[in-house]
């Protein structure tokens, strides 16, 4: 299928690595003009260089720290100043709170992860809608998390923090559908990435057992019996980003193998 990417530019946030950066690795496959956006300048260069130039496209990368609003919001006014500000496609995708239960957690907590996730999303959403609305086109997509729709045990401050994205998501939805423009919330479920390693390992602590424990209770609680991949994450987004997505708007859809009960 062809999605007519070709020629776009997409923001990939937290693309240094997991889920964002096989995001980002899928839009330049299809065409598109991709900026990296992380805190590791490292890790940012070997996914530059992982990234397709088939059609001469040329891509950039974004050193920022999403827990600082104010230095993300610089950062990608300074990159805009120097290489342009027009995005086709934002990806919003940023690393979610540590396990814990909720009544453990302090009010900081609470402030930081939110700054990370919704109120970055705010800032680089508010940067790229006036160019969306001129082109009467736009794509902003988040990647959250099964949580919006039923909560994770041992995440209270990531389950929090995930709803009030979705939340947020969807008012926005509403009011720049006019526009040509959708916001659509993926919510990945048991993906192997980092983040669930360390979920696998902090509650076979927890429990005092062995992480393969742990990954094998998980695994059968899973109607596909299997954690999913990245890139099948990054193959819905890549679809949704496209004209042929133009008509799904303001909703969650989850990438999770069966695993939610609820419809």
């Amino acid at each position: 299928m062809d999605l007519s990417l070709k020629g776009m530019r997409a923001l990939v946030c937290g693309s240094s690595q997991g889920i964002g950066k096989e995001i980002a690795i899928e839009l330049s496959n299809e065409g598109v003009e991709v900026v990296l956006i992380a805190r590791s300048e490292e890790n940012l260069k070997k996914v530059l260089n992982q990234l397709s130039t088939k059609n001469n496209q040329k891509h950039h990368y974004i050193i920022a720290n999403f827990e600082d609003d104010n230095d993300l919001n610089g950062k990608i006014k300074n990159f805009g100043e120097t290489h342009g500000k027009n995005f086709d496609i934002l990806i919003n995708n940023t690393g979610g709170p540590p396990p814990g239960k909720i009544i453990n957690a302090g009010v900081s907590d609470f402030e930081k992860y939110m700054k990370m996730h919704l109120h970055c999303n705010h800032i680089l959403t508010k940067y790229c809608l006036n160019n969306m609305k001129d082109n009467g086109y736009g794509r902003i997509i988040n990647i959250i998390s099964i949580s919006v729709k039923s909560p994770i045990d041992n995440l209270g401050v990531s389950n929090t923090v995930r709803w009030a994205v979705a939340s947020w998501a969807k008012t926005l939805s509403n009011e720049v559908a006019e526009y040509g423009i959708t916001v659509n919330n993926v919510l990945p479920g048991f993906t192997m990435t980092e983040r669930l390693e360390n979920l696998i390992n902090n509650n076979a602590r927890t429990q005092k057992v062995e992480p393969e424990k742990i990954e094998d209770d998980y695994k059968n609680i899973i109607p596909s019996k299997r954690f999913g991949k990245p890139e099948e994450i990054a193959s819905l987004v890549t679809f949704l980003s496209s004209k042929k997505a133009g008509y799904i708007n303001g909703i969650n859809i989850p990438v999770d193998g069966g695993y939610l009960s609820n419809l």
